[in-house]
């Protein structure tokens, strides 16, 4: 499932990485991309893998998630 994570502090391209690495790392990740321009991490993860275990491990670096979101496709 694919999803798109939405946060408020993504500082630097560094931030950004570093994200993504702590996300791959979590069972059930299979990708993680991040930009900081958009504040935005995009996610591939398996269905056990909730919102809340992705939301905390922003929060465990502290930021903040605005809205972890189903990412669609081009066709919906």
């Amino acid at each position: 499932m694919k999803k798109t994570i939405i946060v408020n502090d993504l500082c630097c391209q560094r931030c950004a990485d570093q994200m993504a690495v702590k996300l791959a790392l979590l069972d059930g990740v299979r990708a993680a991309k991040a930009s900081y321009k958009r504040n935005i991490v995009f996610v591939d993860v398996a269905e056990n893998v909730t919102d809340d275990m992705l939301k905390a491990v922003f929060e465990g670096s502290g930021m903040e998630v605005v809205s972890i979101e189903k990412r669609k496709g081009i066709f919906g």
